[in-house]
């Protein structure tokens, strides 16, 4: 036990723990899992009986009908105290308890002295030619009846008798078996002594170096600091901070599409009227072209005339239907918007976006001196922790329990083989024993072997064959031995009854229910100063509450010696290390953390005066709808070339001359209008179209989204500047106590380490439960219980059996006289053959032959 004192060094780092249960561990984010590892004992704590199991069961049974009675608690409490005991009174509760021992001793006894006596009355009685003993049967009408009832009872009882020897002969033999294991067992008992002893300093080395991985886990938190404790004021300020900046960044890129929009409108624009006003020109020269050819003198004659005359109403429709002239310009409004991009507003995003970006190396730049005096704080815990643990002198503790250990295990290994060598003369003698009874039982089996298979039916009992003779004398071969060995394999039974049904009642039973432990933590019982005797006796302090019942059950659940043996009443590091005060140092050094994180301005006023410029930039009041509508009409008011394909068919239909060529020339020039001219008119409307439609949905409603942006930029660094440092001192005190709650989780599982896992007492309850349950219990009571139940059973089987043997025997063994009747009248079954009954009738021969009246004796 002195070899675990070496373990609660580290009890001190436990503090205000109670050291009542199972604690409950901090749930403290990122710390440790620690788990000690568990040591594995070579001795099961259960015993099984195997395949005997069952006949052990049956004489428990058997047991608990004859001693019903609980387990005497005030009883055995007062003959160990040994006072006020009254020899009348407490006898009686005694002789009440153990009755039915006592009732089947007192028939042993019986048994034990009549059987002699009546075994020698019964060999004188034979001897005078009384009790059986005269040669001459008696012809009765149901003797067969009685010889067939007389044999398969014999039977019966023989078998039961060969089961009892069968008992006898297993428990026997599991006895020798059991008790070589005892070595086996004691040794495996040992290992798991010396397995304890050699695995608890391993135990103290790993909980030790747990201290260091946790210490390498705070220090891999604190030279981290920037990205654990930054990162964390950081995830706090950018859902704030992010849909704001996010807003801004759209409305500069809203800026710059604006500003590309103008652009490219304000292009349209002119090129626009560059293209319709060319587009114009030339469309006024081919209808001046075509109206002079349909006024010369070659459209007065027909046919020309008709045809000219179909040309002149469509000449009206050949012009240009653009009055791009009459679009307002867009020219002020993209100087403002220029201007305002000139502010580069997502570049002033951007620096937002850095300044909390920036927050981790901040803080990790700011507690550089913190940090290395908080880690000077933990390295000098760990120094007190390795200097403490080596000035216990655990080497020397090992040393001597295991000499002690290695000095009981070779005093086991040299008085076990005696335990063998009695075991021996215990297994020679119960052989015999079971012999004997075999004996017995194996001259009955051939005697009714022979009996039955010998006997012939039409034989007088004075010609009985010599087989069924034989039958007869084995038979009474085995009355003979029965009568001369019953009472004393008696003797045997009854001892070992007694000595057996006790033990199972009064210490095995109890033992199994705990009773037995009870009456030990009876207060005052062992020793009438102490109150708790196994504190008295381990602690010299018989005050602290604690049983044998108690310090059982936790062994048998695998706690560690510390709980179990409530050790903090004797051992209490703590007081040699004060874990409040290196908690305080701690605290202190973390307190020092002074992160300072200058005003945040996610937007400087240059960047808000953009925003509201380009708010009233006036792109919001350009009637987009006038554009639209330009955009959406045709180059000319004619398609031209369905123009020219008319005017060509028409010009076809001239005759050859200068007025068909005239049109024909001016059908080429509208198709190089249309092919040249109106592709670039298309094109400006296009891009004016689309610019049009960018301008239109970026200005809607754009100084409210532009007031709704600047409310939430306002109200988002209003909360930046009166809750930052709030912010940063509350993680700063999670950081602290992150810190701290990995060591606080570190020594929750130290405590319970030590208190349920660590020196684990099991080896000591399984030794118990070896000592008891496996060698008294198990190894010597349960086989000794069948021995004695199988052997006193077939012993008293012996009693019906002798009486059935002597009467059977009579019908199978060679008489030497027989009833003669002279007159066939007489006989109780007339007008049968000669012999067919039994009976012998010399007279209807003619030879006289009395009824002898002096038979010989056998």
């Amino acid at each position: 036990m002195a070899l675990v004192f070496s373990a609660l060094l580290l009890l001190g780092l436990c503090g205000k723990i109670s050291s009542e249960g199972q604690p409950a561990f901090h749930n403290t984010p990122g710390a440790m899992n620690y788990e000690l590892p568990t040591t594995k004992y070579e001795t099961q704590d259960t015993f099984n009986a195997g395949i005997v199991g069952p006949l052990y069961k049956m004489v428990h049974i058997f047991l608990n009908v004859v001693q019903p009675n609980d387990f005497p608690l005030d009883l055995i409490k007062k003959l160990i105290q040994n006072k006020n005991f009254d020899i009348s009174v407490d006898s009686k509760e005694i002789a009440l308890y153990e009755i039915g021992v006592l009732i089947c001793a007192i028939l042993g006894l019986l048994f034990i002295i009549l059987m002699p006596l009546v075994g020698c009355f019964f060999c004188m009685c034979r001897c005078c030619n009384k009790c059986g003993g005269e040669m001459h049967q008696r012809q009765k009408q149901n003797a067969p009846c009685r010889r067939k009832c007389l044999g398969l009872s014999l039977l019966v009882i023989c078998l039961l008798m060969s089961l009892g020897i069968i008992y006898g002969f297993v428990a026997n033999q599991q006895t020798r078996t059991r008790i070589k294991g005892t070595q086996k067992l004691a040794k495996s008992n040992f290992r798991d002594f010396q397995t304890l002893l050699t695995e608890t300093p391993k135990q103290i080395d790993y909980v030790v170096e747990q201290y260091t991985n946790t210490k390498n886990k705070a220090f891999s938190d604190l030279d981290g600091i920037g990205s654990v404790l930054g990162g964390r004021i950081k995830d706090q300020l950018k859902p704030k901070v992010t849909p704001v900046l996010e807003e801004i960044k759209a409305m500069a890129t809203a800026i710059k599409q604006t500003k590309d929009a103008l652009q490219n409108m304000s292009s349209s624009l002119k090129s626009l009227q560059d293209a319709a006003t060319q587009l114009n020109t030339n469309l006024s020269s081919v209808r001046n072209s075509i109206e002079n050819s349909l006024s010369s003198s070659d459209c007065t004659s027909d046919p020309a005339s008709k045809i000219c005359d179909s040309i002149r109403p469509s000449l009206s429709s050949l012009g240009s239907s653009l009055n791009s002239s009459q679009l307002p310009s867009v020219d002020r409004e993209l100087n403002t918007v220029t201007e305002v991009d000139k502010t580069d507003l997502e570049s002033l995003v951007k620096r937002g976006y850095t300044t909390i970006d920036e927050i981790p190396n901040t803080i990790q730049n700011q507690t550089v001196d913190v940090i290395k005096d908080v880690k000077n704080t933990l390295d000098s815990i760990s120094s007190n922790i390795k200097d403490m643990s080596q000035s216990i002198p655990i080497e020397d503790m090992l040393l001597q329990v295991s000499h002690y250990l290695n000095n009981s295990n070779r005093y086991l290994n040299q008085e076990l083989p005696k335990l063998e060598e009695y075991d021996s003369y215990w297994w020679l003698g119960g052989l015999i024993v079971c012999f004997l009874l075999t004996l017995i039982v194996t001259f009955f089996f051939l005697g009714l072997l022979c009996g039955v298979f010998g006997y012939d039916k039409h034989a007088t009992p004075t010609r009985r064959g010599c087989v069924s003779n034989t039958g007869g004398i084995f038979l009474m071969a085995g009355v003979g031995f029965g009568f001369l060995f019953c009472w004393i394999l008696m003797i045997l039974v009854v001892l070992t009854f007694v000595v057996g049904a006790n033990v199972e009642k009064l210490l095995c039973e109890p033992y199994e229910n705990k009773k037995l432990l009870q009456v030990l933590d009876t207060p005052y019982l062992l020793k009438e100063q102490w109150q708790f005797y196994l504190s008295g006796m381990l602690f010299n302090n018989p005050d602290i509450n604690m049983t044998f019942e108690q310090v059982y059950r936790d062994c048998k659940r695998g706690r560690g010696i510390y709980a179990a043996f409530q050790l903090e009443n004797v051992v209490n590091v703590s007081d040699h290390f004060n874990i409040d005060q290196i908690s305080e140092n701690i605290n202190t050094e973390l307190e020092n953390l002074n992160v300072n994180i200058d005003s945040i301005e996610l937007l400087d006023n240059t960047g808000r005066k953009s925003l509201e410029d380009f708010a009233h930039s006036g792109i919001d009041t350009i009637d987009y709808s006038t554009y639209l509508k330009e955009t959406e009409k045709s180059p000319t008011e004619v398609n031209l070339l369905t123009f020219a394909s008319t005017l060509e068919a028409k010009a076809n239909q001239l005759p050859e001359g200068k007025l068909k060529q005239a049109f024909l020339l001016d059908v080429q020039n509208i198709r190089a209008i249309h092919q040249h001219l109106l592709p670039p008119v298309q094109q400006s409307l296009n891009t004016l179209r689309q610019s049009v439609w960018t301008l239109q949905q970026t200005s809607n409603k754009l100084p409210e989204k532009v007031k709704k942006i600047l409310a939430s930029l306002d109200s988002v660094q209003h909360f930046l500047t009166n809750n930052v440092s709030l912010i940063v001192i509350g993680e700063t005190k999670k950081f602290g106590k992150t810190i701290l709650g990995y060591f606080e989780h570190y020594l929750h599982w130290v405590f319970y380490a030590i208190t349920e896992k660590m020196t684990s007492c099991k080896p000591m309850a399984t030794a118990m439960d070896s000592a008891v349950n496996g060698i008294l219990c198990g190894y010597v009571a349960d086989p000794l219980n069948l021995f004695w139940f199988g052997i006193g059973k077939a012993t008293v089987l012996l009693l019906p059996a002798v009486i059935i043997a002597i009467k059977l025997a009579k019908y199978y063994r060679r008489m030497d006289s027989e009833d003669v009747y002279d007159d066939v009248e007489t006989v109780p079954m007339k007008n049968l053959e000669i012999g067919s009954n039994g009976y012998h009738k010399d007279h209807l021969y003619g030879v006289h032959n009395p009824v002898m009246t002096s038979p010989s004796r056998y």
